[in-house]
């Protein structure tokens, strides 16, 4: 057995405060569903390109239709979001004798809620539901008093389409800003931790919240039909992604999606609904809050920001294009990076803050940034290469650029004081801003410093305490093992599987996980107890895959590489040249990259080569039945996915 880093204990074992339940705001958002014709700029041709893709239409705007309105709540407020299925009819939504894992009832549709902590059954954040073409429905998030402000987003989860639709822009930011402070000293009785938003405002006498930004990162992966309005295809068989001029692109099959479709597509990842944008509106030296959302599919999306060096251009091109792009990045993109703060994952505030300048975002993970441009001028928002170790393609990634930054204002400072700008910036709002009971510890923690460099804390904004070893031990519930795997089935398929077990056994001609098995709508792959704490590994057999889980986010306590290096501390690096998961330990998420180095048929027995990602969780406050999944959404479609249910604890009501 590898040794396992523990987590140091919790310096407050408290959450946030609990205000009335639903003292809140009714919002309400109308989505309804059907085709649009729009146009997406390709930078690979230099044109606009005509699409016709599912998409949300209502509370959207006409200039972006393919990406999601903004939702924002706080908590304690309901939330009501009324679908209206306008897609034209498909009669495999009702064939009950199909495959459930074959890709299907692409006009049919549902609603998941990613990352809230709300119920999972009924008109809430039932993701088992269809909505077929012609039906409406209103689903209904009662958002807990107590439940933590942050990052969340929304998208479609009907099984069989889910990554056809998100693929087409329905996706979008689901927001959820607090004003509570933390209240009493460390460890007094009562004591609460409170929300990051009410530290992100200016220190005068006009207080105002910093500069908030969503970035919601897309890749839609359309594909031209040619005269008989059908896709096209080479004589190999794969997806011809070429658009001649009067065709349409469109997302209408399974084949526009797996290993390498993305590179092969030219497409380019769009931000907000806009392919290239430029960033407008910011002032040097002033903190930022940037808030980032993977609602792609398949591309894993490095993060950095690079000043621009349009003097040094020397004749170089100033909009980049896919045969430019090496020249263009070369010669424009080549100033210095500019460092931001990490503050939360997926939505949800980190203890131990840390300093990057390229951040890994995979399919559904999301960043909070926090950031200070030190001068005026124009800055490039890039996507560094990807190693194919850490890619979720399982390929090397290029470098690629995503968009401009432009900032304006008088002030400048020196790349190597960003951090401290930062911090002082952070510790002015928290003299001006918290209670004084609390305020000496917040500027404390802020002040941090490790080898002489800035490490700012934010131990009274962590909504949740930490998950001890103690706490699994008294919840006398046993490990939960998890296992992803890609196999071939008994009639030479592709299989896409979830196993409960990391036992391995011979299969016709290789191993596979032993009880690994596709989703099956009609059976309870996990049956948790309501009230308890426990502790999960997860694995994967065959190729790399982000986990996610409805409902209970979970809290890392280590990742461990083959060699049994815990990944996750501050700072390590990987041979590999993939550090996606350094500063990762201690920090709550809903989804996680499970790492290995197997391809499908290298399985032995004992396993080897894997990585083993061990998390805590608590069940809390639901019962009912959700899923968890891989999210990389075609996998999913295709059986990468698993019933789990909640119960109360006697088991008997």
């Amino acid at each position: 057995m590898l040794k396992q880093t523990p987590l140091p204990a919790p310096k407050m074992n408290y959450a946030l405060p609990v205000g009335k339940p639903h003292a809140g705001t009714e919002r309400a958002y109308d989505l309804t569903i059907k085709y649009t014709e729009g146009d997406i700029y390709d930078p690979t041709t230099d044109t606009y390109q005509k699409v016709r893709l599912r998409s949300y239409t209502g509370d959207t705007d006409g200039k972006t239709p393919f990406v999601g309105p903004l939702i924002e709540a706080a908590p304690g407020d309901t939330v009501r979001v009324s679908l209206d299925n306008q897609l034209p009819d498909d009669p495999s939504c009702l064939n009950a004798s199909g495959t459930p894992d074959s890709p299907h009832c692409f006009n049919g549709t549902n609603l998941h809620s990613h990352g809230l902590w709300v119920s999972p059954t009924g008109n809430s954040d039932n993701v088992l539901l269809s909505l077929n073409p012609g039906v409406k429905f209103q689903y209904e998030y009662n958002i807990p008093a107590d439940h933590p402000a942050g990052t969340f987003w929304y998208h479609p989860h009907r099984h069989g389409s889910t990554a056809l639709q998100v693929s087409s822009g329905m996706a979008g930011a689901l927001i959820l800003k607090g004003d509570r402070k933390p209240q009493g000293k460390a460890g007094a009785v009562g004591a609460t931790n409170g929300d990051l938003d009410t530290l992100l405002v200016s220190a005068g006498a006009d207080a105002k919240p910093f500069p908030d930004r969503t970035l919601v990162f897309q890749q839609i992966q359309y594909a031209c039909t040619g005269t008989n309005g059908k896709l096209k295809y080479n004589s190999d068989g794969t997806i011809d992604w070429s658009c001649k001029p009067g065709e349409t692109g469109v997302i209408e099959s399974y084949n526009q999606f797996g290993p390498g479709t993305w590179q092969d597509s030219d497409r380019w990842t769009s931000i907000n609904g806009t392919v290239l944008p430029t960033f407008e509106g910011i002032e040097a030296g002033q903190v930022e809050r940037w808030r980032t959302i993977h609602a792609g599919v398949r591309d894993t999306i490095n993060l950095q920001i690079v000043r621009a060096n349009f003097n040094a251009a020397n004749g170089a091109p100033t909009q980049p294009t896919k045969a430019n792009l090496p020249n263009f990045l070369k010669q424009i993109c080549s100033g210095y990076d500019v460092p931001y703060q990490v503050a939360a994952a997926d939505g949800l505030t980190m203890g131990d803050t840390f300093t990057s300048t390229k951040v890994t975002l995979q399919p559904g993970y999301r960043f909070d940034l926090l950031t200070v441009f030190p001068e005026s001028g124009v800055y490039c928002l890039m996507e560094p290469a990807t190693p194919k170790a850490g890619s979720v393609s399982n390929q090397n990634e290029p470098v690629n650029f995503l968009g401009f930054i432009s900032v304006g204002g008088s002030k400048k400072i020196a790349p190597a004081d960003i951090t401290k700008t930062l911090v002082d910036a952070l510790t002015a709002s928290a003299k001006a801003h918290m209670p004084a009971d609390v305020v000496d510890e917040v500027v404390a923690d802020l002040n941090k410093t490790e080898n002489g460099k800035p490490t700012p804390k934010l131990t009274r904004f962590v909504p949740h305490p930490t998950v001890t070893e103690e706490e699994v031990k008294a919840s006398g519930q046993k490990l939960e093992e998890l296992v992803f795997f890609i196999g071939t089935g008994d009639a030479n398929v592709t299989q896409f599987a979830v196993g409960n077990s990391f036992d391995v056994i011979p299969y016709a001609d290789y191993l596979v996980p032993k009880g690994a098995a596709p989703y099956d709508p009609n059976r309870s792959d996990r049956n948790l107890v309501l009230g308890t704490t426990q502790q999960w590994e997860l694995r994967s057999y065959s190729v790399s895959h982000p986990f996610h889980i409805h409902v209970n986010p979970f809290q890392i306590v280590g990742i461990y590489d083959p060699s049994g290096k815990d990944v996750s501390l501050p700072g390590v690096a990987e041979a590999d040249g993939d550090n996606q998961f350094a500063g990762l330990s201690g920090v709550w998420k809903d989804t996680i990259f499970v790492k290995t180095n197997l391809n499908p048929g290298q399985l032995t027995n004992p396993p080897k080569d894997y990585y083993r990602i061990v998390v805590r969780t608590r069940y809390q406050r639901y019962i009912g039945e959700f899923v968890l999944h891989c999210h990389i959404l075609d996998h999913e479609d295709q059986g990468m996915m698993q019933n789990v249910t909640i119960g109360i604890p006697d088991g008997k009501g």
